[in-house]
């Protein structure tokens, strides 16, 4: 167990309760898919319920479904918390640290400081955000948006799953349709503690990274209608075809990125051919492509860039081209005190630490309209994540939740 001014984490309760979490929504085959307000989310959510509530902590659900586990202050009185968290709803065939680290690692240092004899003069709490994969249900991050503002509580409540259910309705059918929104008031401060899932930390032997900034993503649908037409008989240079250009849009966003200095990552991760048959022409391709950087003009800029990209292939291969957007959020810079506060506290502890950006999408950016937020990273293996092989090392594990813990105690001190 590692302490920080009389606090320690459990390391073995902590590490106990993820291996634990983590056999919840197991399959036949052991694959974890724990997706969004599901069944196995349900067991997943009673599970961080019965852990809070043994610690003594009041426990809320929202209308959304978000659960917020709190410690008041003696006198009772609502007061703005420092609030941590994450999510535990998880990706299909997925790892066990994804977003569950962040809530355990926020009860642990919750119990730390009920553990020390202190009673802080601010509440403290630790949140359970719904459906911030996004795999169940659309958009992702969608606890947070509607805990943010920025998503009508009713129009989320109304949305419908890939499986034809609706959330709402199966909130209410696994027990977690809240009646109201939080009633505290809005947090002092976020911090949320995350699996890195990229190499940098690991390939650069960084104990933990200080998250300033987190990139803007914009997600499209790319549409290419060409003509359906037999393998054999359309000679190449008559074809007008919808997966040839398909693939040069591939291959453009990766010659344009590959750089070594390119703060842009684009991702094609979804591509159907239409008819799809081994002897004809594709006639329609459809795909997405996925722009993310951190500086929100540059990711514009990539938006105009590929826009006029398809207008002169359209031209050039003969084909019609339609882009639609599918979602778009702004970079996210965070408050530069919890920064601080975390690369100060990496610093007392002697450990390494770096600023970073994050890559990957996070409720702490829907936080980080409402209130002041940041994150903190922990090494990932390999950089894996969304997969049965994300692992972090138990003592780095540890070490992230110790750090969160003196982070927010500084700030339960912050005036």
């Amino acid at each position: 167990m590692l302490e920080t001014d009389g606090m320690r984490i459990d390391g073995a309760t902590l590490v106990s309760r993820l291996r634990e979490l983590g056999r919840v929504g197991r399959d036949e085959q052991s694959r974890l898919s724990r997706l969004a307000v599901s069944d196995a989310d349900k067991a997943g959510r009673d599970l961080f319920v019965q852990w809070a509530r043994a610690a003594g902590l009041d426990v809320e659900v929202d209308r959304v479904g978000n659960i917020f586990a709190i410690l008041h202050v003696a006198n009772g009185e609502p007061s703005a918390p420092v609030m941590m968290g994450s999510h535990i709803d998880t990706v299909t065939d997925a790892g066990i640290l994804d977003g569950c680290y962040g809530v355990l690692a926020g009860l642990s240092v919750i119990e730390a400081i009920q553990a020390s004899g202190v009673r802080p003069a601010v509440p403290v709490a630790v949140a359970a955000f719904t459906n911030e994969e996004g795999v169940r249900y659309a958009p992702d991050m969608m606890g947070s948006l509607v805990y943010a503002g920025r998503m009508d509580v009713d129009e989320a409540l109304a949305a419908r799953g890939t499986d034809g259910t609706v959330l709402g309705e199966e909130l209410t059918r696994i027990g977690y349709a809240g009646s109201g929104m939080a009633r505290f008031p809005t947090p002092r401060a976020y911090v949320e503690l995350h699996i890195e899932q990229g190499p940098i930390l690991e390939r650069e032997g960084i104990a933990i990274g200080a998250v300033e900034n987190l990139q803007g993503i914009s997600w499209q649908r790319v549409t290419v209608e060409g003509v359906a037409n037999h393998a054999g008989t359309t000679p190449m240079s008559m074809r007008r075809d919808a997966g040839q250009a398909a693939a040069r849009v591939v291959t453009f966003l990766s010659d344009r990125f590959k750089h070594a200095d390119a703060s842009t990552v684009a991702t094609v991760g979804c591509m159907e051919f239409h008819p799809n048959a081994i002897n004809v022409v594709p006639g329609r391709a459809t795909f997405t492509v996925d722009l993310r950087d951190p500086d929100a003009a540059r990711l514009t800029e990539e938006e105009r860039v590929l826009r006029g990209y398809l207008d002169q292939l359209a031209a050039k291969e003969g084909v019609a081209i339609t882009l639609e957007r599918l979602a778009r959020s702004e970079p996210v810079s965070f408050d530069p005190h919890i920064v601080q506060i975390i690369e100060a506290s990496v610093h007392a502890s002697g450990y390494s630490v770096r600023r970073m950006t994050s890559g990957a999408g996070h409720d702490a950016q829907m936080m980080a309209l409402v209130c002041p937020t940041a994150m903190i990273f922990v090494p990932s293996r390999g950089g894996i994540s969304h997969n049965p092989n994300e692992h972090t090392d138990d003592a780095d594990l540890i070490k992230g939740a110790t750090i969160l813990l003196d982070v927010v105690t500084r700030l339960l001190d912050d005036p």
